[in-house]
């Protein structure tokens, strides 16, 4: 199957940086993005909570949109974009689910534990987020603390800090990469 008009209109206007388009293509995808983070977790047996599969989503479309668009100018609309996408998509969970994501099922893990929104447990890590905390700057820092240290929710932090709703668990991703580094 070849690239439809559909997909080729609204392939060219994202390309094209036109008002909407990015939310258009967002709106089209999103359930193909989300469909492809289910299916490979659970074809790995991997349990993901509703946080997981929204960083999962925001680091799919993030890396689309990573320098200018680079990897909806390498499709040549040989195929359907759908089909490109699912590739695209899986390669992305596939790496970050290797990352520690998420974990298997039936088992507790650091990350896994680093996601409880239980109050002492929260109170306990304090020091500990404390100390990586100064390993980060600027956004980064402030959404980690919002979160971690004061149970704000995503819409919370997005006003807060300033930025947009689906890049806050990206963010805390990038940042909890950050912090398993230096807590080695």
């Amino acid at each position: 199957m070849s690239l439809s008009d559909i997909d080729r209109k609204l392939l060219e206007t994202c390309l094209a940086g036109q008002p909407g388009a990015w939310e258009d293509f967002v709106d089209r995808f999103l359930g193909l993005v989300l469909h492809v983070i289910n299916h490979t977790a659970q074809s790995r047996s991997v349990e993901l909570s509703s946080h997981d599969r929204e960083d999962l989503a925001g680091d799919v479309f993030l890396e689309i949109v990573k320098n200018d668009y680079a990897l909806l100018r390498r499709f040549r609309g040989k195929a359907a974009l759908t089909t490109y996408l699912t590739v695209v998509s899986r390669r992305i969970v596939v790496h970050r689910i290797k990352q520690g994501v998420a974990a298997p099922r039936n088992t507790s893990t650091p990350a896994a534990d680093e996601k409880s929104h239980d109050p002492v447990e929260r109170i306990s890590n304090r020091d500990e987020v404390e100390r990586l905390l100064k390993g980060l700057n600027g956004p980064e820092a402030d959404v980690v603390r919002l979160y971690h240290l004061e149970g704000r929710s995503y819409r919370e932090i997005s006003s807060t800090v300033g930025i947009a709703e689906n890049s806050v668990g990206p963010t805390l991703s990038r940042a909890r990469e950050k912090m398993r580094q230096a807590g080695r």
